[in-house]
């Protein structure tokens, strides 16, 4: 088994690896898993704006798609402090001016804040997955923490452009799993499992 450092490692590396026209396929695949999904019982949906210099995966055009498909749906985007790892969310409407943080991720500048229990469905950002719902993230652990303050009905779902590793060796009571993780090539549901 992997340790997350060598999962994390590796899967950047690989998706780095991928050229665009791949990375484009992937990305329609991923929104047709998507749109399989019913999303009209949420209020208030986390997404995560992609760093499209480390081709994550493309949540623009999930937002597009549940924009016109969902009206009602609100979304929600957070704003990272690096410094002490924490997150502020923010309404994201479409007069939201984002900014780009020295990581390359787009956030909010600013907006109507928002709790993490106000949201029912969050997005998670992530490098790789394994069988039971558990995910590699960039290190930092700004997910876990946002997700322990979600409420417990929260529906947390992960977007991955790879299928799952078998196991991750380091796995510890800080990680929280995922209840769903959404590929190009399947839906995996782990609240079933």
């Amino acid at each position: 088994m992997l340790t997350k450092k060598d999962i994390r490692k590796q899967y950047l590396e690989k998706r780095l690896n991928l050229p665009d026209d791949v990375i484009a396929t992937l990305n329609r695949e991923l929104l047709d898993q998507c749109r399989r999904l019913d999303f009209s019982a949420y209020r208030m949906a986390h997404i995560f704006l992609p760093i499209t210099e480390k081709k994550e995966a493309d949540t623009y055009a999930l937002v597009h798609w549940a924009r016109e498909a969902y009206p009602k749906l609100q979304w929600a985007l957070s704003r990272s402090d690096m410094r002490n790892a924490t997150m502020e969310h923010f309404l994201w409407k479409e007069e939201t001016v984002l900014v780009r943080n020295d990581y390359g991720i787009p956030e909010p500048a600013g907006g109507i804040p928002l709790m993490s229990a106000e949201m029912d469905l969050v997005f998670v950002p992530m490098l790789a997955f394994d069988k039971s719902g558990q995910r590699v993230g960039y290190g930092k652990g700004m997910y876990d923490r946002f997700l322990k303050e979600c409420l417990p009905t929260a529906t947390t779902i992960g977007l991955s452009l790879f299928e799952p590793v078998d196991a991750i060796a380091d796995v510890n009571e800080n990680d929280v799993p995922l209840q769903m993780v959404i590929t190009p090539q399947t839906i995996y549901d782990f609240k079933k499992s």
